[in-house]
């Protein structure tokens, strides 16, 4: 059995009106709805998770990476950890 991906959602779920990509993870609606189908292989998510950061840039990548790292690693985004903190 193979690895699960893990989503590249970082809860920071806002769609930019302009190019259709999410201010969190750069997906698109259509990606998003890829990536919960039971039947999506890890070498399309693999390969989208390319896409995706292919289409951040500056501050927007690294803090992507910064986050999905400890998604990974933790299991919740840094900014899902903090909103949970201040309630």
């Amino acid at each position: 059995m193979s690895k699960k991906i893990i989503s590249p959602c970082i809860s920071i779920c806002k769609t930019d009106p302009v190019t259709g990509f999410c201010y969190g993870c750069a997906r698109t609606d259509e990606e998003k709805k890829f990536w919960k189908e039971e039947s999506t292989s890890n070498e399309w998510k693999s390969k989208n998770l390319e896409i995706i950061t292919g289409r951040m840039k500056g501050w927007q990548l690294e803090t992507f990476n910064e986050s999905y790292k400890h998604k990974i690693r933790k299991g919740i985004s840094l900014f899902k950890k903090k909103l949970l903190e201040k309630s």
